[in-house]
């Protein structure tokens, strides 16, 4: 359900008295809504309305996921604030929130607006050894100073992938990709189990480390990466959590063994593999997760339900793509 534009404009007056002349709605990326808005004075800001019902790593219910949206982006605020300059944080409002609920399901923020090239899943706008660097600088900011808390390794939306395992004899009728999605996990049935079981052995061996929790973005891939004159910004802060290193680093791992050793020099922080390759797997059951719940429940067959199904189909066939290229390792 898409909110209108209308809405948005009356909402971005009242909590941060912007008079907006233009709305130009940005049909990209998932779980929100985008706007680019420009005002009577010629400003320009990226405006952000995020659907509380597609972010369930927050949480359970709107309430809780709207809460901890504020501390995540608060986090971002002050991330900002404290001069880490490649953080693309809101702006908050009058009343100094970051966000505002504009109903039962939406909320609303408004962020600078960042000109550069965005990257792209699969390749990266600028050196490997620049996000590591970035990286490195998020994970020495003092995680006593935020209100977050940690995610684990925990895959949001479990209990629904386990009852969908346990349902694979009968009929899925949520929607009419329902039945193509319950024959891609009845094929890889064993796949998905296993990988769960390992997650959990996984999360005793690195739980039982107690390594010490850094500021994790959690999602640093290309698509989340601007290229920008004065150099990398990184966006899309809704996944930020206290967290070991390595639910950053996995992402990088891929690319060979130099990200994780300048990650080592610039830190001092030995990351553990056992903790890398969880991570990695964490990523693709929570993908799991979520694209089972929305082919399983009610959808239209639309681009996003034809997007999950094949994205469903990928992960499950071992064919999810590396999130940077690995030709992208040996750039300066």
């Amino acid at each position: 359900m898409r909110v209108e534009g209308e809405v948005i404009r009356q909402t971005v007056a009242a909590g941060w008295g912007l008079r907006i002349r233009e709305l130009r709605y940005f049909p990209e990326g998932g779980g929100a809504y985008h706007w680019m808005a420009f005002g009577d004075d010629g400003d320009k800001w990226f405006v952000t309305c995020d659907d509380l019902d597609t972010k369930p790593w927050l949480g359970t219910d709107r309430d809780s996921v709207f809460n901890r949206l504020l501390a995540a982006y608060g986090t971002a605020i002050e991330l900002r604030a404290g001069g880490s300059e490649f953080v693309v944080a809101p702006t908050p409002t009058a009343e100094g929130v970051a966000a505002v609920r504009i109903d039962e399901r939406h909320s609303v923020s408004v962020l600078e607006f960042v000109d550069g090239k965005p990257g792209r899943w699969g390749e990266s706008p600028g050196a490997v050894d620049e996000v590591v660097a970035m990286l490195a600088r998020l994970h020495r900011a003092d995680p006593t100073g935020y209100s977050l808390g940690g995610q684990g390794l925990v895959v949001p939306g479990r209990d629904g992938l386990e009852a969908a395992l346990d349902n694979l004899g009968s009929r899925w009728d949520g929607g009419p990709l329902s039945e193509s999605a319950r024959g891609e996990i009845a094929r890889q049935a064993d796949v998905v189990v296993g990988s769960l079981a390992d997650l959990d052995r996984f999360a005793v061996r690195v739980d039982s480390q107690d390594a010490d929790a850094v500021v994790t973005h959690g999602e640093p891939h290309p698509g989340n990466l601007m290229r920008t004159a004065p150099g990398l910004r990184l966006i899309d802060w809704d996944t930020v959590a206290l967290d070991r290193p390595e639910r950053d680093l996995w992402m990088l791992a891929g690319t060979g063994p130099e990200p994780i050793a300048t990650y080592r020099r610039l830190t001092g922080i030995a990351l553990d593999p056992d903790a890398l390759r969880a991570y990695r797997l964490l990523w693709a059951l929570r993908d799991v997760a979520a694209f089972t719940a929305q082919l399983r429940g009610e959808h239209r067959q639309d681009a996003n339900a034809e997007w999950a199904l094949a994205g469903l189909g990928s992960i499950l066939a071992g064919r999810e793509p590396s999130p940077y290229a690995p030709a992208l390792a040996g750039r300066g």
